[in-house]
């Protein structure tokens, strides 16, 4: 998701920031997207299940979190389909209709291809103000066409070099039921109809990410598992990006050259996910220099091979990152405020006293619309295998609900038009999960932990009992029920687990943001009893008993005391 603001990076780094302290005193501009997406990309070998995976935050301030659904089917000769920018929703056109299209649901379709984004921007000149494929209908359009992840590569790069890319530089992450992608492209500019891009496969066994960064560098020439543009070194020989040898050519250097801002506002959060879900597979001291953006030569390699196999609650984890216990967290410098606040409002950037200060942007964030982590399956069929599970908001205090995308309706909760940024809807999930996460911002580090109690208690028995259950009785009915009767019953079954869950588990949430209110009213904390009910008084039910006030943390405090004003508050 969008989108960068691309400024120069003034000469001279100051030196390096004090561990802990989320800011950096500098005489430089930095570059930093201003809304951000970060994805996980897991291969089947490198999973627990064998699944492969890509997770995506969809992270943008205009941006409201709806489940998407499109019925797949055929068309007749002639039918075209519109293009809608998807940042914008301005029409930019149509293109024939294919033949035969696939049911998609969210960003994974009935075949198990899903396809996450980052945006990163590069060379803006390169951007088409005459093309009609923005990169969000690229998506989606692919989705509607592709039987594999190849085939999704090979259809983005057909339409956006038949119909002009709308879009700046984008990376995709692509996975189908055997093979994981990562892949990155622009524009050619306004007078240059197309793209320059290139696609790497991922190793199997290995897991991959990206950030509003591009990722890949230089890259083999003549391996099959890497697919790449005809012109992609010749193009930018001709724009004046890239002078030397073939074999040489950085597609990243050429196209989107690092700065101080994107490593530390982009790559710094695939630094994150590599050194919680690598363990001994990724030294993460060895790059944090370069995560911190001070050592720009020191990059990051494309994927890394994790110590342990990975599950989707990892993944989903690992979307939750503030990065605590860096030298980037920011629950602990003076700006999480008296309650260990893990988030900075935008902008992301200050001046005091003519110098220059940033906040971090972690990969938890408070403006996700929504966010998700697809699985694609191989031991099911393909009708039972394309699994999503699906959230909105915040990923930190908010939970994920499986949607299998064979289902034939979407939950209430999440049904597109339920509501949007500017009209509250009772019944939608993103504003009930909005009304959580905005609770705990108030009290952070006391109510935070019990909204993500929750979630994680919904998403163990989900992942971990529910679904698989579901699974292996779905994998029965289409083994002997037959092509029509077995898929109908396990449509029938899948779409009943999709809607239920949802809809209890937002029935839950919504009695969640009731406890927020009465257990941290003012301050307070209520206590509670082992069966979720506040300790009352001797004599009455209504007048709480144990109740505490627990103040602010020690370190806000000791800033506090150190400052002009504490010797106004000191105690005479």
């Amino acid at each position: 998701m969008k989108r960068n603001i691309f400024l120069s990076l003034a000469a001279g780094l100051a030196a390096k920031m004090a561990a802990g302290i989320a800011a950096l005193t500098a005489t430089l501009i930095f570059s930093t997207p201003a809304n951000a997406c970060t994805n996980v990309i897991v291969t089947p070998g490198a999973s627990a299940d064998g699944s492969a995976m890509v997770s995506y935050a969809a992270d943008s301030h205009g941006l409201f979190g709806e489940l998407y659904f499109l019925r797949g089917g055929r068309h007749p000769k002639g039918a075209m389909r519109s293009i809608i920018e998807w940042d914008t929703a301005k029409p930019l056109g149509q293109i024939p209709q294919a033949p035969l299209t696939y049911q998609r649901v969210g960003n994974m379709n009935v075949n198990q291809v899903a396809i996450g984004e980052t945006t990163w921007g590069g060379r803006l000149e390169l951007m088409d103000s005459t093309g009609i494929m923005d990169y969000g209908s690229l998506i989606y359009v692919a989705l509607e066409r592709a039987r594999t992840a190849r085939e999704a590569i090979e259809i983005i790069v057909t339409l956006a070099n038949e119909y002009g890319y709308a879009s700046e530089g984008e990376t995709f992450s692509i996975i189908d039921k055997s093979e994981a992608w990562i892949m990155d492209l622009i524009g050619k500019g306004p007078d240059n109809r197309g793209i320059v891009w290139v696609a790497r496969r991922i190793p199997d066994g290995y897991i991959c990410g990206h950030a509003n960064q591009c990722r890949i560098t230089r890259f083999p020439l003549d391996d099959p598992e890497t697919l790449y543009a005809p012109d992609v070194i010749s193009f930018a020989r001709e724009q004046g990006f890239f002078s030397g040898a073939d074999e040489e050519f950085s597609f990243r250097e050429a196209y989107c050259p690092l700065d101080f801002g994107t490593v530390r506002g982009c790559d710094a959060r695939v630094w994150s996910m590599f050194r919680i879900l690598g363990g001994s597979g990724f030294d993460a001291d060895a790059y944090l220099d370069y995560a911190m953006g001070y050592d720009l030569a020191g990059e990051m390699p494309l994927w890394i091979k994790p110590e342990h196999k990975i599950t989707p609650k990892d993944v989903a984890d690992v979307m939750r990152d503030h990065y605590e216990g860096t030298p980037m967290d920011m629950s602990t410098d003076i700006g999480a405020g008296g309650n260990a606040l893990p988030y900075r409002w935008r902008p992301m950037g200050f001046k005091w006293n003519g110098k220059e200060y940033l906040n971090e942007r972690a990969i938890a964030t408070q403006q996700t619309g929504f966010w998700f982590v697809a699985q694609a399956r191989p031991w099911l069929p393909d009708a039972a295998g394309a699994l999503v599970w699906f959230g909105c908001d915040d990923a930190a205090t908010s939970y994920l609900t499986p949607i299998y995308v064979s289902t034939s309706k979407v939950p209430e909760c999440l049904r597109e038009g339920n509501g949007n940024l500017l009209h509250y809807s009772a019944t939608s999930q993103f504003w009930m999960c909005n009304r959580v996460t905005n609770a705990c911002y108030k009290m952070y580090n006391y109510m935070a932990p019990v909204a993500r109690c929750a979630a994680d208690a919904f998403e163990q028995e989900q992942m971990f009992s529910a679904v698989p259950e579901l699974d292996s009785k779905l994998a029965r009915i289409l083994e002997r029920g037959g092509i029509f009767g077995g898929k109908c019953r396990a449509r029938r079954l899948m779409t009943k687990h999709t809607v239920r869950t949802a809809q209890k588990q937002f029935a839950a949430w919504t009695k969640l943001e009731e406890l927020l209110l009465v257990k941290f009213i003012d301050g307070n904390v209520k206590a509670q009893n082992k069966d979720g009910s506040f300790k009352h008084s001797e004599y009455s039910e209504g007048i709480p008993a144990g109740l505490t006030q627990p103040g602010y943390t020690e370190f806000w405090k000791e800033g506090v005391a150190n400052s002009q004003h504490g010797k106004v508050l000191e105690a005479r």
